[in-house]
């Protein structure tokens, strides 16, 4: 019981509260061994073919290393009371959570939107997107705005609450740990592309069933919410699989079917033109709506992935 009382809560601290910036934040620390490891393994590993198998240290010692810290943690807090340990345990699930900010920066876009400071909105969009947005038109904020909410569902949601069900908050902090080392070096450029490969590999892995999770609980949100949901679910089975990432086309194509709308398609990086695959079918321009309706969707699926988790957890006790 006390499992499904401390995920419980600490879903409710991240719908209430969110990451305050005045409070400290565990992927900043973890960000921060990231970059030192990284700055260690280039100082010794000179050849360039080398680098490979240097890389499978960051998912080895970094993964292993937050879920031994967070365990240890714990184990202290529960030592001096176990009250202190739930509250503890509580509030680091739900740093590994981001439901609030999530939906924040995708409300946030959309009141840009709404009122036509489309320059407010792009500089909202360039905080949460890669891509370039200084010349974006109203669609493709929209379209920028939605990939990324439907697309984190599954990261900044799904996952770590599945991995909190089923081994607490180390195993949440684990996964935390996994999804930063992906964010910050497992990229297919020229600097990453050996370096960073295993981190990738390794997050690819973990969000392989909770992505398929997402997209099933999406195609059921859109259901109770009156949407497409034969649609979301047509789209899910045509087009997830173009999307050149193996689980970030599920959710994103669950969400183009139910909205009825096309997502993908030309990005630039640094001025360097991306073409992205495209997922639904293109009925119409993208508006802050969309935005809207995305967030509303994530906030359902998010509903009833916690439903899913808090029976995994009173399961395993």
């Amino acid at each position: 019981m006390n499992e499904v009382l401390i995920l419980a809560a600490a879903y409710l601290i991240d719908r209430v509260v969110g990451d305050p910036r005045s409070l400290p934040h565990p992927v900043v620390v973890i960000g921060w061994w990231i970059a030192r490891l990284e700055a260690v393994i280039r100082a010794v590993v000179k050849r360039e073919e080398h680098l490979k198998a240097a890389g499978i240290l960051f998912p080895l010692l970094i993964v292993t290393g937050s879920y031994a810290v967070v365990w240890l943690v714990v184990w202290a807090a529960a030592w001096i009371h176990p009250v202190l340990a739930w509250l503890l345990s509580a509030w680091l699930i739900s740093t590994t959570i981001a439901t609030k900010g999530l939906a924040d920066a995708g409300l946030e876009i959309a009141k840009h939107l709404a009122a036509g400071d489309f320059p407010a909105a792009r500089r909202s969009l360039s905080m949460v997107v890669g891509r370039d947005t200084e010349h974006l038109d109203e669609s493709e904020i929209c379209r920028g705005a939605v990939e990324t909410v439907a697309e984190n569902i599954v990261d900044a949601i799904v996952s770590p609450l599945l991995y909190a069900a089923i081994g607490g908050a180390p195993l949440a902090m684990a996964y935390r740990a996994a999804n930063t080392l992906d964010s910050m070096v497992g990229y297919k450029n020229e600097k990453y592309a050996n370096l960073g490969w295993a981190s990738a590999r390794f997050d690819d892995v973990l969000n392989y069933i909770p992505a398929r999770l997402t997209a099933l609980l999406l195609v059921l949100a859109s259901r109770l919410q009156g949407l497409d949901f034969r649609q979301s679910w047509r789209i899910v089975r045509r087009d997830a699989h173009l999307h050149p990432s193996p689980n970030s086309g599920l959710p994103e194509a669950a969400v183009a079917g139910a909205l009825g709308v096309q997502l993908g398609g030309l990005n630039f990086y640094q001025g360097v033109p991306s073409d992205r695959a495209r997922m639904g079918d293109r009925h119409r321009p993208l508006a802050a709506a969309d935005i809207l309706s995305t967030v509303r969707l994530m906030y359902l699926a998010s509903l009833l992935c916690l439903a899913i988790c808090l029976a995994i957890a009173a399961l395993l006790g």
